[in-house]
């Protein structure tokens, strides 16, 4: 039997449910028995998606860029330290929405780790809403889109509750002509961790060249709130945002509750949860063509 720590990698376009998916995984693996370990990309300059991650599980994280081409030389050294500290069984890697999947995989399969690591392939989630609308995304975002489905070794067609059951087959033969890879249709990116073990690596030769993320005209920005604001007032600034945003997270501070609302938005739809800690009222928003100043000078109106 094999010695060597499975690793899996997390893709998808940003909103799709890559998180969601990663929570659900690690929940599995505990369940099995075996501790995993967590390497996470986040875009920006501040990490979110962390405070999701539970306290006693092994976590990296990659900050302020993308783990396929800006910081990649900073992802052997935490994959070192990960190695190094111990107490893992299993490892996934959950990259920005923005990365393109063949890059990390060129970043991961490292002769370093050539005899530690083994490779299992790429679960790439994809929003069933934003693909059914997706001509409204620029045409290097749809270019993405389509690479990180081709790549993968297993597809979520995820958030399926969410557009009219008629419209699925339609949506998953767009999708299966882009992949010869199994197609889950999933909520909440639930899938059976059975098929896990047929996952199938791809033939990575003559993937794209193209540094997708570069022509992206992407924006992050982290904004955070120094006063409480009304929650009819954010829900308005929401409504007034275009399609060009491609994803919202972070902690809002509204009047009249104790702890900041846990946010997340992706593709028009937004979602606050109620949380029992204080945690920093950072928002990073994440889009296209985006004017910083502006978004910045809108969100300090809110705390007025």
């Amino acid at each position: 039997m094999s010695n060597k720590i499975p690793v899996y990698l997390l893709s998808g376009f940003l909103g799709s449910g890559k998180t969601t998916l990663l929570k659900n995984l690690i929940r599995f693996e505990k369940d099995q028995g075996r501790m995993p370990a967590v390497l996470m990309n986040e875009a920006g300059k501040v990490s979110i998606d962390s405070e999701e991650v539970d306290r006693d599980i092994p976590l990296a994280e990659l900050l302020d860029g993308c783990i396929c081409c800006t910081i990649q030389d900073k992802l052997e050294s935490q994959l070192q330290e990960l190695l190094i500290k111990g107490g893992f069984d299993t490892l996934i890697i959950e990259t920005t929405g923005v990365a393109h999947p063949v890059e990390v995989v060129d970043s991961v399969l490292s002769p370093l780790f050539a005899d530690q690591f083994s490779f299992k392939g790429i679960l790439t989630t994809v929003d069933a809403l934003q693909w059914e609308k997706r001509d409204e995304l620029s045409v290097q975002a749809l270019q993405l889109m389509r690479e990180q489905i081709k790549f993968a070794s297993m597809v979520l067609l995820n958030k399926t509750d969410l557009i009219p059951e008629g419209k699925i087959p339609v949506i998953l033969n767009e999708i299966q002509s882009l992949t010869s890879s199994k197609i889950y249709l999933t909520q909440q990116a639930k899938i059976h961790y059975k098929s896990l073990e047929n996952l199938s690596l791809k033939n990575y030769d003559g993937s794209s060249q193209v540094r997708l993320d570069h022509e992206l005209q992407l924006n992050v920005i982290v904004y955070t709130f120094d006063q409480e604001v009304e929650r009819g007032a954010f829900d308005a600034w929401l409504r007034e945002q275009s399609s060009s945003v491609y994803r919202m997270k972070g902690f809002i501070p509204f009047h009249d509750e104790k702890y900041p609302a846990l946010f997340q938005y992706s593709y028009g739809m937004p979602l606050f949860f109620e949380h029992d800690m204080k945690m920093t009222p950072n928002l990073v928003i994440i889009g296209e063509n985006l004017d910083e100043e502006q978004v910045k000078k809108d969100l300090m109106e809110l705390e007025k």
